[in-house]
């Protein structure tokens, strides 16, 4: 992304830009915001997806009919396609909308154009 720059935190990951201020001291560039039921069920679900890539892997090691295992796939796929719908749910009411009519905001909106567009793939 050209002309975009972000700060670096002191462990070198980028912070965020968004209006939770996750660049703000002593969050080390970590979310601010984060519903803790958002939370939970994301990591819930992101386990059992876990569990779900490791059964693709048998199913792959076993051979198995690969119309049953692409089935599995979408399936998969689909469930991250979930979280992400949650978390970027969560990003909206409270990073984006905190950024409103802030002198960064078209960075904040740039960079959420950007992940809409990165999520429709």
């Amino acid at each position: 992304m050209a002309g975009r720059k972000r700060r670096r935190s002191q462990r070198g990951r980028a912070d965020a830009l968004c209006g939770c201020d996750a660049s703000a001291p002593g969050t080390g560039g970590q979310a601010v915001a984060v519903d803790p039921e958002v939370k939970t069920a994301a990591v819930t679900r992101l386990r059992r997806i876990e569990g779900q890539v490791r059964g693709l892997q048998r199913m792959v090691d076993d051979e198995r009919y690969c119309p049953e295992i692409l089935t599995q796939m979408a399936s998969v796929q689909e469930a991250l396609r979930a979280v992400a719908r949650s978390l970027m749910r969560n990003h909206l009411k409270h990073c984006v909308a905190t950024a409103h009519g802030r002198s960064d905001s078209e960075r904040v909106y740039n960079e959420l154009l950007e992940l809409i567009f990165r999520q429709s793939r």
